[in-house]
């Protein structure tokens, strides 16, 4: 996540202007197979080498799987003990169906969302800062799905890298920014990540977390 004037710095010079399709195809499984197409993880305990830092990092993350479930949060009192446990979620997209990290998408993916977070990352959905930016890690958790949806040969579209800033366990080509805040709807159509799933089948998307290590699993 990165502020408006880091937007502003850093914004001409990672646009793409093309989707960014992955052309490494594994073998296709059912979902629940027990087969997958791609699997990828790294530790929420090493999203930042401040231990408080850190901490916002985990907890945003796990708190944007948990909009993302569906599950009913109270922004107003989070319970972050609670969302800190191990769980194991999943969702799935359709043959042509595609997924948006946040809601306010490029003019030409208008109406053709069917899978956001449903967050916005901000204080109002009970995000936390570490001082200077408000929501971040979500794009360290963005990054991983964007890397997982490449290795399993789905389209994937996303115009601003986040290779401004390292991402611990990731390799840089596979950062994604994000940023979602009222009144900045066309930095925010940018800073997104979109996946199509272009196979002629379902595709979901499994996301593990064992109380230190977030896995996400396409199958």
């Amino acid at each position: 996540m990165i502020n408006a004037i880091s937007s502003f710095l850093f914004l001409p010079f990672f646009l793409t202007g093309q989707p960014v399709v992955a052309n490494t195809l594994k073998p296709l499984a059912s979902p629940g197979s027990g087969q997958y197409l791609a699997s990828r993880e790294f530790s929420l305990e090493k999203r930042y080498d401040n231990s408080f830092v850190n901490e916002v990092f985990k907890d945003n993350i796990l708190l944007t799987i948990k909009y993302l479930s569906g599950e009913e949060i109270d922004p107003r009192k989070v319970d972050f003990e609670k969302i800190r446990k191990p769980f194991e979620y999943k969702f799935v997209l359709k043959s042509g169906e595609t997924f948006a990290f946040h809601d306010d998408v490029l003019p030409e993916l208008e109406g053709k969302i069917t899978k956001t977070t449903n967050a916005h990352f901000n204080a109002r959905d009970g995000f936390k800062s570490d001082g200077s930016l408000m929501g971040d890690g979500v794009c360290h958790l963005a990054s991983l799905l964007y890397w997982v949806a490449r290795d399993a040969g789905l389209e994937t579209k996303t115009r601003v890298n986040h290779n401004f800033a390292n991402i611990p366990e990731v390799p840089k080509e596979y950062g994604v920014s994000i940023y979602a805040t009222p009144g900045k709807q066309y930095s925010d159509q940018l800073q997104n990540l979109y996946i199509t799933n272009n196979k002629n089948r379902e595709i979901a998307f499994e996301f593990n977390y064992d109380g230190q290590n977030l896995k996400i699993t396409a199958i």
